[in-house]
């Protein structure tokens, strides 16, 4: 995986920020609080989210002040490109995310969880995996060190995902375990079941059936002829109840009948009182009516009036209502533009006295601004006092540059060659010392021959015959050519010699070219520093020369400032007096407007006053319709009565006293057979209900006793099936288990190497022999005489840069692990170097350049140390305004470290 673009929108210290990203090393530098950790906490939120943030919430990542945030992430994974996007609002005291959406080839991904979910099954890594692997986070860099082992092998277990085989083995023994529980339950039941079909089958339950069924068939029997004997006493009951219930009928219609005639009798004497109070009623309407128009004179008479109508035309009511309709609506027409007059005031009035309050807080501000510009006026002199220090400092750097670089150069005076040709001159002497060596090394091997070649002459010699066909020797190759071969190992021995002198001489001229390359070196990092100091120098006396005008333009700006408040506050005091003006105008039109209603009141009350002797008359008017209704409705009542008298002596007519006694006895004996036959009946259906309650239980036992015979076969059945799962997850737990042990083993050992590897690549010290970790992931370094430590026995820097190697070998154990192009992120560091001395922060350079030589595509580190900017192949520099505390970001060449240091 390779990140490529990031863009940041009110994302903490960032305002707006775009950042590309190359393979091979990228640091990001800058002072400590400039905001360099929060491009890499960006990248991470957008991959996961909420997830990234720890104990945080949502609202923290937004910019102070700022009520939204947007991050968009674009990276690469296996030669394919991803976009991710979130934006973030508050609502209220909290955030929440209104946009998530992931970008992939095969479609768009949206919602917080699925993106999250998406990204960890990409890059096989969740959050916490992601920072205990790939991101080395500020202040975490002996996390791992100071982890427990059980802690530490949680942590390497998860990101090999060898968690999983644990859980599925956790998942299995608990299966095992709860099959075991089902199974014991079911062989429990099954013994149960057989003791129950073994208790029913002593019962005789088909005997028993028999016999009961024969009692059910007796009393069923007698039942139907007791039923029948009922039915016609019944019969009997129901005739002679008619006859009964008719005459019972008349006797309660001629009842109801004497009720209705009582009450006509009493509501035709209620009616007639009811007019009697309505007549009463009408002459009191009269009086109201006779005052109203006499209060109504009176006012009419009153001299404000003034509605040219005879105060004595009582009659004349739509004439009077006519004209106080007129008069009060031009009443109500002058009183509304009164109004409308003082609101208009008043509005004014609130409108110049903001105005005149805006003109004052303005004067306020402009004061302010002035007294601002005076201090960064003051400012801006001290800063250039200090420019023209660092001006003086840079020219004093620059001199001593200039020196050196005139001292070094004096050495090529009498040297034998050039400056510039140093690098050449010593490739040469180098292969002309290897070519040397190379001699040297065939003549020792052919005096070596030679010398073997004659001492087996010699001691052929001294024997006089061959040891093996015992022939004379004398002639023999071998002592034929005994002077030969000494001759040639004394020119042999002459030749070493030589060369061995050759080589002293190469090797002692090689070593002053060694002194001259590296001068001619130090010459070059010379001249590019003293290039970078002159540039600086010349930044910053621009810089200083834009700081005195901006300190005369400030200064100004302060004069303009005071000159404009003193105009405002003047304009604010004539502001003042009109407001006073138009206050006094709002008095004399409330005066109109009392004067004005006090009148309109009076022709209100007149318009009542003549509504009220309207509504008097119609309701009398109105009265004297109800008396005469309700004459109406007494006469029709009067005529009701009359014809409910003759209905009620017909009914007395057709009363017959001999019927009504028979039908009394018949009914009398009917319910006294009734009576008696009821428990009878009762009696022998409890009788029969309990033969079959008893039928239905034998019955019930014996489909129960089918039911169990069924049930100790099915129960069998699913013992037997249990049996076989309990084996099968017995099996699989033991595999899980073994599966874990085997590749964890595996693991170990490769992580082992991996460690060992990237330790020896990066560390200079020859007091460690090797490192060692065990099965449970315990970690034990070893000195070279053999003593064990523990890593929290190492001293701080050598405590993280052992860290640091562990945290390089997991990465490079993953990224060799997986199968295909490895989906490995960015590794990145987060201030790595919080507990390294100098001499640590070189090795963990060095650790950097091992990482990119053995395929890590993006290495991105994140530093304020001026020593790691020299491994980078990219520089992305960070800087925060002290005025409105946000960041920004400049791309640049690595410089040296020195020349940082003199900065």
């Amino acid at each position: 995986m390779r990140v490529d673009f990031l863009r940041l929108r009110n994302f903490k210290c960032y305002a707006e920020a775009e950042l590309g990203l190359e393979n091979g090393v990228t640091v990001v530098h800058g002072v400590n609080g400039s905001g360099k950790s929060t491009l890499l906490e960006a990248v991470f939120f957008a991959l996961y989210g909420s997830k990234a943030l720890d104990d945080r919430t949502l609202d923290d990542v937004i910019t102070t002040g700022e009520e939204e945030t947007e991050v968009e992430l674009a990276f690469t994974h296996a030669n394919t490109s991803y976009r991710i996007e979130r934006a973030l609002k508050l609502r209220g005291d909290r955030a929440a995310t209104t946009k998530c959406v992931l970008e992939t080839p095969d479609g768009t991904v949206e919602g917080a969880r699925d993106v999250r979910r998406e990204v960890t099954e990409l890059l096989r890594m969740d959050a916490d995996a992601f920072v205990n692997c790939a991101y080395v986070r500020q202040g975490e860099v002996n996390k791992l060190i100071h982890a427990s082992p059980r802690e530490r092998q949680d942590m390497i277990d998860d990101l090999l995902q060898l968690g999983a085989l644990e859980e599925y083995r956790e998942r299995a023994s608990e299966a095992r375990l709860g099959v075991k529980d089902v199974l014991d339950k079911q062989q429990g039941a099954l013994e149960k079941l057989r003791e129950q079909i073994e208790s029913k089958e002593e019962k005789n339950l088909h005997e028993r059936l028999n016999g009961l069924e024969s009692r059910r068939a007796d009393v069923t029997e007698k039942i139907d002829r007791f039923e029948s004997q009922r039915e016609a006493a019944q019969e009997t009951l129901e005739n002679a109840t008619d006859v009964l219930e008719r005459h019972e009928e008349t006797r309660e219609e001629i009842e109801s009948l004497e009720t209705e005639i009582e009450e006509l009798r009493t509501t035709i004497s209620e009616t007639e009182r009811e007019r009697e109070e309505l007549l009463e009623e009408i002459q009191n309407l009269g009086t109201e009516r006779e005052d109203a128009l006499e209060e109504r004179r009176e006012l009419l008479a009153e001299p404000d009036v003034d509605l040219e109508i005879d105060p004595d035309a009582d009659e004349n009511t739509e004439e009077i209502s006519s004209t106080l309709e007129n008069r009060i609506d031009e009443f109500e027409a002058e009183d509304e533009a009164l109004r409308d007059d003082l609101e208009e005031i008043r509005v004014e009035i609130n409108e110049r006295s903001n105005e005149a309050e805006q003109l004052r807080e303005r004067a306020v501000e402009l004061e302010t601004e002035a007294e601002a510009a005076e201090a960064d006026a003051e400012e801006l002199a001290e800063t250039i006092a200090d420019d023209e220090s660092a001006i003086e400092k840079r020219e004093s750097t620059l001199a001593e540059l200039e020196d050196e670089i005139d001292e070094i150069r004096e050495q090529f005076a009498d040297a034998p060659i050039d400056f510039g040709d140093a690098t050449a001159h010593h490739a040469e002497l180098e292969d002309e010392r290897e070519a040397c060596r190379s001699s040297l090394a065939d003549t020792s091997a052919k005096l070596d021959a030679v010398e073997a070649s004659i001492g087996e002459g010699e001691e052929l010699l001294e024997q006089g015959k061959c040891p093996e066909c015992g022939q004379p020797v004398e002639d023999s190759p071998h002592v034929d050519v005994l002077e030969e071969r000494r001759a040639e190992r004394d020119d042999l021995e002459a030749k070493r010699v030589e060369l061995e002198d050759d080589l002293e001489s190469v090797t002692e001229r090689l070593e002053r070219a060694d002194a001259l390359r590296d001068a001619e070196r130090r010459v070059d990092e010379l001249e590019t520093n003293r290039d970078n100091v002159r540039q600086l120098l010349e930044e910053k006396r621009e810089t200083m020369a834009d700081r005195r005008d901006r300190r005369e333009t400030g200064l100004e700006r302060a004069d303009e400032l005071e000159a404009t408040a003193e105009t405002k506050r003047a304009d604010a005091e004539d502001v003042d007096e009109a407001v006073e003006a138009s206050r006094a105008r709002l008095g004399e039109i409330n005066g109109e407007r009392a004067e004005l209603r006090t009148r309109l009141e009076t022709l209100r009350t007149i318009a009542t006053l003549t509504d009220r002797i309207d509504d008097l008359e119609r309701d009398a008017e109105g009265l004297r319709d109800q008396r005469e209704n309700k004459a109406e409705l007494n006469e029709e009542r009067r005529t009701r009565l009359s014809e409910k008298r003759d209905r009620k002596r017909g009914l007395e007519d057709e009363f017959d006293s001999t019927r009504i006694e028979e039908a009394r006895q018949e009914r009398s004996n009917a319910q006294a057979y009734l009576e008696k036959v009821a428990p009878k009946l009762e009696e022998l259906g409890e009788t029969r209900e309990g033969i079959q309650n008893a039928i239905g239980a034998v019955e019930q036992e014996l489909e129960e006793l089918e039911a169990l015979r069924e049930d100790v076969d099915r129960v069998a059945d699913r013992c037997d099936d249990l049996q076989s799962l309990y084996d099968e997850a017995e099996t699989l737990q033991a595999t899980y288990g073994d599966l874990r042990a085997e590749l964890r083993q595996r693991n170990v050992d490769t992580l082992e190497r991996l460690l060992n590897e990237t330790f020896d690549l990066v560390y200079q010290n020859d007091s460690y022999a090797a490192i060692d970790l065990d099965g449970e992931y315990r970690l034990t370094v070893y000195q070279k005489d053999g003593e064990a430590l523990e890593p929290e026995q190492l001293s701080g820097g050598e405590r993280a840069l052992f860290n640091l190697s562990l945290r390089c070998a997991i990465y490079r154990l993953l990224a060799e692990g997986v199968e295909g192009s490895a989906p490995m992120p960015p590794l990145i560091l987060d201030e790595p170097t919080v507990f390294l001395d100098s001499g640590h922060v070189t090795q963990l350079v060095s650790l950097i350049e091992s990482m990119r030589t053995l395929g890590v595509e993006q290495i991105v580190v994140v530093s304020h140390d001026d020593e790691l900017v020299g491994a980078a192949d990219d520089l992305v520099r960070v800087e925060k305004d002290a005025t409105s505390n946000r960041s920004r970001l400049e791309r640049g060449e690595p410089p040296e470290a020195a020349l940082l240091a003199s900065d």
